[in-house]
């Protein structure tokens, strides 16, 4: 993706000289230069991709896309995922650096290209013209996309802009969100008409990219006309200078829109699909085998030649890298930090093999909920997760369970009471999410005391000796660690897997991470056509794929990815109601977690804002357990040592952090237009109510 070689012939082409001020400088790369062969397209190409908006570990909306990725949060920004060591991770309600005039630098080099390089086509074979042109509109097709989703109706630059020009020339207002989304359909088919089936030049993306990537617009237009009407007031307004409707969708035409956006992602996430150029990541998958099923897909995310990738960006150990091992992984692998992201038991919570209460919250106690009976002993911290989905062992690192060839030992504490031990609070309620904190429990407070706490590691380690005379620290080597004011450590029971470098013989240190990031897998597309299919049934539309039974497709794509995942099948198929397409989102904020998607998802389905908050999950859940008004805050799953029986307990509590509150407001879901644009410009409306 990164195209480390071509970068090279943009060196080789600014070669400095004397130049006479009549002819044109030989260190000047010219139209001619770069679009008179296939290595000056390739120079072309390698700048254009270099500056794309992609969603990696390089990206994080608390600095946009001019971060240089070492924190690496991958995008658990308001998503509920996980918490962050850093404050970083909040609701993402804007970026720092949004991505306007960088976008449409893009956008003006695409309109050059599409300008440009017919008039020297015969320097190029039919399949070579037709590639670079598809690359054209893949570029402002999927700029518009990535602004598209941000800012609702944009400028709608498809031609370049000779400057200087007349200054009305120049200024190009925002179109409607509507006449936005269009276009970006319409680019992504030019697209998909020109591109190969395989690319002609390493890192690019071909047809079925260009397929995967329309199919996942579709689905966030779709998403958008359909749910900015399930926000109070309707999610919609006019542009103060033009009148035209820059965000949402007009009353009269929001369905027929809605429709046609469903209709066209469906069809090409069926093209993609029916081509067999791609497949489930299963190399080292088999039946029954839940230590295979986990490894394999731990592998997936590292390997290259995997039948899943379609389009990917690549790392490369010294000169391209990323911090994501440096920053995230567990306490004992700190160098210099770690803690980054830790998942939360909210979204443990979403994955199958857990005994649950009535709630649906995972069930800790013998009792009703847990705030009733005593709690469940195991022998092993990894027994309470035996019968979860593997799936979820492949993504978060699990107390006790081996990374690196080491135990990752997380625990909360050591409890030297005796048994059965009753819940440790009587109140898990939010209004006392701030007040349960274990260092307050008199068991801890009062002497004796009966359990054990470790503020933070090294010198602030409690200890306790046990029966047989050896000794154990309150915490373990992980944490977590109650001192709130170092958050070093693990904060919610849990570190993340997913893209850590499992190689125990990784050379750690800042800047020497270089897994590769998938921007788009096979999994992506079997989940736009579920989903497409169940909102187009809901709505009593026909399947736009003659012979298709749309929901009999749903149906078998959450299955195949259920079935890799190691969790249970569907017990029936999928139907146009409400339920399955809650079936559909869950499913999509398990298998696609930590890859930039699900911030996405819960924006487009509008229930990030306070009222729509029950379906923040992707299922119905009780909102109140969350969070009360503009807060939320999230769940964690603490281990704790009995040293009575030997065995462990866990308590879930809210998270062992400071206090992280989440404001969600609807008007939210569209950025602020950068307001020194708006300023400047008699054309350029801001988001209506701001």
């Amino acid at each position: 993706m990164i195209m480390k070689k071509i970068l090279t012939y943009i060196l080789s082409a600014l070669v400095l000289c004397s130049c006479d001020m009549d002819l044109t400088p030989k260190n000047t790369v010219t139209d001619d230069d770069l679009m008179g062969s296939s290595k000056g397209m390739a120079i072309y190409m390698a700048r254009l991709y270099s500056y794309m908006p992609f969603e990696d570990f390089k990206y994080m909306a608390a600095w946009g896309f001019n971060f240089n990725g070492w924190l690496g949060t991958l995008g658990i920004d308001g998503c509920g995922e996980a918490m962050n060591r850093d404050d970083v991770f909040r609701t993402f309600r804007s970026e720092d650096n949004p991505c306007w005039s960088s976008a449409f630098v893009l956008i003006h080099d695409a309109n050059h290209l599409l300008e440009e390089l017919p008039e020297h086509k015969s320097h190029f074979t039919d399949a070579e013209f037709n590639f670079f042109m598809g690359q054209g509109y893949f570029v402002r097709a999927y700029v518009f996309y990535q602004m598209a989703r941000r800012f609702g109706g944009i400028p709608l630059v498809t031609s370049t802009i000779a400057y200087p020009n007349e200054s009305s020339a120049l200024e190009v207002p925002r179109a409607s969100e509507e006449q936005t989304w269009d276009q970006i359909c319409d680019d992504f088919d030019m697209a998909i008409s020109l591109l190969p089936q395989t690319t002609l030049l390493s890192g690019l993306p071909n047809k079925y990219a260009a397929l995967a990537f329309k199919a996942e617009a579709m689905l966030y237009a779709g998403s958008v006309a359909k749910y900015n009407e399930t926000v109070s007031g309707r999610l919609t307004g006019l542009g103060s200078k033009t009148g035209v409707r820059v965000i949402g969708f007009d009353s009269g035409s929001y369905k027929q829109a809605y429709t046609r956006y469903f209709s066209e992602s469906y069809k090409a996430a069926r093209e993609v699909m029916k081509s067999g150029a791609y497949s489930l990541y299963k190399k080292k998958w088999v039946a029954g085998d839940k230590d295979a099923m986990y490894q394999n897909m731990v592998d997936m995310f590292s390997d290259l030649t995997s039948p899943e990738n379609i389009f990917v960006k690549e790392y490369q150990y010294p000169s391209l890298t990323h911090g994501l091992d440096a920053y995230s992984s567990p306490f004992i692998f700190r160098d210099p930090l770690c803690s980054g992201s830790c998942p939360s038991l909210d979204f443990v919570e979403l994955f199958d093999g857990f005994e649950r209460y009535a709630d649906g919250t995972i069930k800790v106690t013998d009792g009703a909920d847990n705030t009733h009976g005593h709690y469940l002993l195991f022998d092993s911290t990894m027994d309470f997760f035996k019968n979860a989905e593997p799936r979820l062992r492949a993504y978060v690192i699990l107390p006790g369970d081996v990374f690196r060839n080491q135990e990752i030992e997380i625990r909360a504490g050591v409890y030297t009471g005796s048994e059965p031990i009753s819940p440790l609070w009587n109140d898990y309620s939010y209004s006392r999410a701030t007040e349960n904190f274990y260092q307050n429990l008199p068991q801890y407070q009062k002497s004796p005391k009966t359990l054990y706490l470790s503020p933070r590691a090294q010198s602030g380690q409690e200890i306790v000796e046990l029966p047989d005379g050896t000794q154990m620290t309150a915490a373990g080597a992980n944490g977590p660690f109650y001192d709130v004011k170092d958050n070093e450590a693990n904060l919610s029971g849990f570190y993340l897997r997913k893209y850590l470098n499992p190689d125990a013989n990784y050379i750690r240190g800042e800047g020497k991470s270089a897994q590769p990031f998938i921007l788009m897998r096979y999994a992506d597309v079997l989940l736009a056509a579920a989903e497409s299919a169940v909102e187009l049934a809901i709505d009593g539309t026909p399947s736009p794929v003659e012979g298709d039974d749309m929901l009999e497709v749903a149906t078998q794509a959450i299955n195949d990815i259920r079935e890799r995942a190691g969790a249970d099948l569907l017990g029936s198929k999928l139907s146009g109601d409400e339920e399955s397409r809650n079936q559909v989102r869950r499913e999509r904020r398990k298998e696609l977690a930590f890859e930039h998607k699900s911030k996405w998802d819960i924006r487009r389905w509008r229930v990030q804002h306070d009222e729509g908050r029950d379906g923040f999950w992707g299922e119905k859940r009780d909102a109140s357990r969350f969070g009360k008004g503009s807060s939320y805050r999230l769940h964690g799953l603490y281990p704790f040592y009995s040293v009575q029986s030997g065995k462990y307990f866990f308590d879930a509590n809210f998270q062992m952090a400071r206090e992280m509150e989440l404001l969600y407001d609807s008007i939210d879901y569209y950025f602020e237009i950068p307001s020194n644009e708006v300023a400047k410009s008699p054309v350029i409306d801001q988001q209506p109510n701001r």
